[in-house]
């Protein structure tokens, strides 16, 4: 049976899709609460009351980009949060979790350890004095970890300007009368850390997860335990079981990185299969939040703030269904406590607090003590479905906040966090990145190999678009110089190195799909698969067709020039217009190359600058290639287009 090449590329089109289909659902699944680890018994005493016990609140800011050279506005914004904003809301930990500075050239191409940047960031928590008011404990992000060829490098700034100095992962427990908590801190920055953009995912090696599974086993008789770390943990590269499993036994990860992905995704938030929450913070660095994070009563809860937003509102209790976790809390203290209970920062005097459930006013909360405000309550009101609690504060000069939530008393309640959210912090997406790179290539790699050996189809009347899509594979791939070139090409953007060149300055290294080599050391293949899919999608696989659509016009008895005259101008003028701006794609990705890691790497790339050279040669070999060798198809289609 012969099997037409329009039906084996529906069927291969068809099995790519089912496979991701497949690989989605399988990541997605954990997206909900409904597969939790299994529940610690919790005891119902002491319940959420009257009285300011039982309560602590940390802060958390992520990506502050200390820069050299951009928002001026950025460091005197920032000294201002650490003097004025942390003095209101009296946080007893602050947890910066990474790139405390840019660590980019003025270009902003380049980038580098900037000296400068960390002095100034040190000088902040000087002058502010942040550091004797509250316990600060500061991370590095991949920007601490540019270009930096060792951690006891003198570049390595991060020990010398930084509050906590040590590089590594941690175990920080913070004692209270009422029991202790445990705040893990998971460092998968890069070591060497080569410069952008290679460094975007973290790695931990097997050494690093023993030493975070014997962290984990200490949390064990604490009350509660966080985990905080720069990366998502699907931009981190973990040995099995996962860095995910490891961190099982935590309440909460919390993570920065990602800046709210332009804007597209301002709540980053999802949790892991086991009821781990995962609660990516939006950036400093534009968006100027931060957040405030509180456990009452064993129970956690938190609300992403701007900077100088006030009044700033956070309600304890009862807390979100949506950010509950049955596994990790005791909501069963929901169900027995005699009072709501809501956080209230401002500079202002507060001048009252309305709490209303399902949209009935329930009175005005009054104060305790410190930020606390609390209303007496009959939970077992509410003992059946899923309710809304709206609180709403107004202070002494008028500005006002609401905040709300939805919430259950009943434990067997969930709700499920959106998808894109779960796909993004679920998704291992360098595993995802590898398997799509490789299908690119396979795709690529069969079709020339389908054509090469399939028997070339006799052409019947007037031919159309797919037949003549598939006369052109087979002029490509039954024609030795372009067979052979865009093979090897295929083949050489999976297996051969990219380029050489100062990965890190005075290092040379060297860049494959699968991971850069520096210094000794293999960095596992992350960033570089995304790099690749998008070299094969937006270049390779382009420059495939586009040699195959300027054979068949040579077959047509086109020149160069007659087919802008004699064929139709509306197609040929955008074709050729798309190959140009590809191609300017790729001159500009050389010159990135060279402004990133040198002159050597502009000279010594295949992927890049020599392939400039290599398409202008196939591009020009289209137009000038000997009749002869196109004369059977040549024959072809002038007998075609006679019939």
């Amino acid at each position: 049976m012969v099997v037409g090449p329009g039906r084996m590329l529906r069927l291969a089109v068809g099995l790519l899709a089912a496979a991701l289909a497949a690989l989605l659902l399988d990541w997605h699944g954990p997206a909900g609460p409904q597969r939790l680890g299994q529940r610690r018994p919790f005891a119902r005493e002491p319940a959420p009351g009257a009285e300011a016990t039982n309560l602590f609140w940390v802060v958390q800011v992520s990506d502050i980009h200390i820069s050299r050279f951009r928002d001026p506005k950025r460091v005197p914004d920032f000294e201002k949060f650490c003097s004025e904003t942390i003095d209101i809301i009296q946080p007893v930990l602050v947890l910066v979790t990474g790139d405390l500075t840019d660590a980019k050239t003025k270009d902003k191409l380049g980038s580098e350890q900037i000296e400068v940047e960390w002095q100034t960031y040190q000088l902040i928590l000087k002058r502010s004095r942040v550091m004797e008011k509250t316990k600060w404990i500061d991370i590095k992000g991949n920007h601490d970890s540019f270009n930096i060829p060792h951690l006891d490098n003198i570049q390595n700034y991060y020990r010398r300007y930084s509050a906590w100095h040590k590089d590594g992962s941690f175990h920080y427990v913070h004692r209270t009368p009422f029991g202790n908590y445990s705040f893990i801190c998971v460092d998968a920055t890069l070591s060497p850390g080569p410069k952008r953009p290679y460094n975007f995912f973290g790695i931990l090696n097997m050494s690093q997860m023993e030493e975070l599974s014997s962290l984990a086993t200490e949390s064990h008789h604490s009350n509660q335990t966080i985990w905080f770390g720069h990366y998502p943990t699907s931009t981190i590269i973990s040995p099995s079981p996962g860095v995910r499993m490891v961190m099982s036994s935590a309440t909460a990860y919390l993570c920065g990185h990602l800046h709210t992905l332009g804007g597209l995704m301002p709540i980053l938030h999802s949790q892991h299969p086991q009821g781990t929450l995962e609660l990516e913070l939006g950036d400093w660095m534009e968006n100027r939040k931060y957040r405030i994070l509180a456990f009452d009563h064993d129970l956690l809860s938190f609300a992403d703030m701007n900077f100088e937003e006030w009044p700033a509102v956070l309600i304890t209790n009862p807390k979100s269904l949506l950010y509950s976790s049955s596994s990790h809390e005791p909501l069963v203290k929901i169900l027995h406590s005699t009072h709501i209970r809501i956080l209230v920062f401002s500079h202002s005097f507060i001048t009252s607090v309305k709490v209303s459930i399902d949209g009935v006013h329930l009175g005005d909360a009054h104060h305790v003590s410190g930020p606390l405000y609390v209303l007496k309550w009959n939970p077992q009101n509410y003992s059946e479905g899923l309710h809304h609690i709206d609180v709403t504060v107004q202070d002494a000069i008028g500005k006002s906040s609401t905040q709300g939530h939805t919430f259950a008393v009943n434990e067997n309640l969930s709700l499920r966090f959106g998808f894109l959210s779960s796909l993004i912090l679920l998704t291992d997406h360098y595993i995802l990145a590898r398997i799509l790179f490789g299908l690119t290539v396979l795709v690529q790699i069969t079709l020339l190999l389908i054509f090469r050996y399939l028997r070339k189809p006799t052409l019947k009347g007037p031919p159309g678009l797919v037949m003549l899509t598939s006369f052109s594979l087979h002029i490509l791939s039954k024609t030795n110089t372009f067979y052979y070139s865009v093979l090897i090409l295929s083949l050489y953007t999976a297996l051969g190195p990219w380029f050489i060149g100062e990965v890190i300055d005075g290092q040379v290294g060297t860049c494959f799909s699968f991971g850069v080599i520096v210094g000794g050391h293999f960095l596992q293949g992350s960033l570089t698969f995304v790099v690749g899919i998008l070299q094969m999608i937006f270049f390779n696989l382009p420059l495939m067709a586009y040699l195959c659509w300027c054979l068949l016009l040579r077959c047509q008895g086109h020149s160069f020039c007659s087919h802008i005259c004699h064929a139709r101008h509306f197609l040929a003028v955008p074709i050729h217009l798309t190959m140009l701006l590809l191609l300017s794609w790729q001159v500009y990705s050389c010159y990135f190359l060279q402004r990133t890691y040198g002159t050597l790497a502009f000279f010594l790339s295949p992927m890049k600058t020599w392939l400039v050279v290599l398409t202008l040669v196939l591009i020009h070999k289209t137009w000038t290639l000997s009749p002869s060798e196109l004369r059977t198809y040549i024959v072809e289609m002038k007998n075609c287009q006679s019939s």
